[in-house]
């Protein structure tokens, strides 16, 4: 087993396109991704289909998923209590991941609820995980700061990090959420954060340009990170983004990055290739734009 955990995120690469991608597409792509060794794939979410269309077929396109002799585990975003209960109900999700947001105003936004309220929904669905047997994941959303100028500092972030760490969460993931972190940014929360809760996975969720990935990712696994969200060809990130360059953190350049440092991972690479040749397919088609 790795000691680096890749999770894939296809979630975060779809749910931002306008036009709607078929559902057997997804599932088609979602399946390649399944055989090329993540320890998880990110792949779909429970939440109203009014916020996110193009993930309102989640349901079927799980059902579509071949999961027979799979190592990788499905994670599902939810945003609220209700998508939790929705979730839970199938078996073959292993993690529900409920984006906290220590921006108000984003926060509001994105689950139309304020930050307290949320300390609560993580609390509900905590116990909710723990009763239905499933591992809840708590994204820092915002972590590094927000374009709406509401107070942020690292002190801030790791008050409620240790408020989320109370609720017994044993994975978080810190998230720059629209690619405002500098390398010293993610540096200085990682390395307060890790040593402080061992019994915690923490994990990074990272935005970023194709000139600024590697001093981000080298910031975090210099501090001792060994959970990282990815998307292939780095697709997807946040439409409140103020620069369009700014998406996810590319699995390849994760890829190539371990590589030199000498780090194996469970990464296939000619299954690797097959899902980077299909992503090129998916997100490269009239109805993916």
């Amino acid at each position: 087993m790795s000691a680096i955990k890749i999770i894939e995120c296809p979630r975060d690469a779809m749910q931002g396109l306008h036009q709607f991608i078929p559902t057997d597409v997804k599932t088609a792509y979602i399946n390649k991704l399944l055989k090329v060794g993540y320890d998880t794939i990110d792949f779909g979410s429970f939440v109203s289909p009014k916020s996110i269309p193009q993930l309102r077929d989640t349901a079927e396109v799980l059902g579509g998923l071949e999961l027979t002799g799979i190592k990788s585990k499905l994670l599902a975003i939810i945003a609220n209590l209700r998508g939790g209960e929705d979730a839970v109900k199938f078996e073959e999700i292993t993690y529900l991941g409920f984006p906290f947001s220590i921006s108000e105003t984003f926060q509001m936004r994105n689950t139309n609820s304020t930050i307290e309220k949320s300390l609560e929904t993580v609390d509900a669905l905590q116990n909710l995980c723990i009763k239905n047997k499933k591992q809840l994941v708590v994204y820092i959303s915002m972590a590094f700061g927000n374009p709406y100028n509401d107070l942020w500092n690292a002190e801030i972030a790791l008050n409620w990090i240790k408020k989320i760490a109370a609720l017994d969460i044993k994975i978080i993931a810190l998230a720059d959420t629209v690619g405002l972190a500098t390398a010293a940014d993610v540096s200085y929360l990682f390395n307060n954060v890790i040593p402080e809760f061992t019994n915690i996975e923490i994990g990074a969720h990272l935005h970023c340009t194709p000139f600024n990935w590697m001093e981000k990712l080298a910031s975090a696994y210099d501090a001792g990170c060994k959970r990282f969200d990815t998307a292939i060809k780095g697709f997807g990130g946040c439409p409140m983004a103020d620069d369009e360059l700014v998406g996810n953190l590319a699995t390849e350049n994760l890829l190539i990055y371990l590589e030199e440092k000498g780090v194996k991972t469970s990464i296939l690479e000619d299954k690797f290739q097959e899902a980077y040749y299909e992503a090129n397919i998916v997100f490269n088609t009239t109805y993916a734009t």
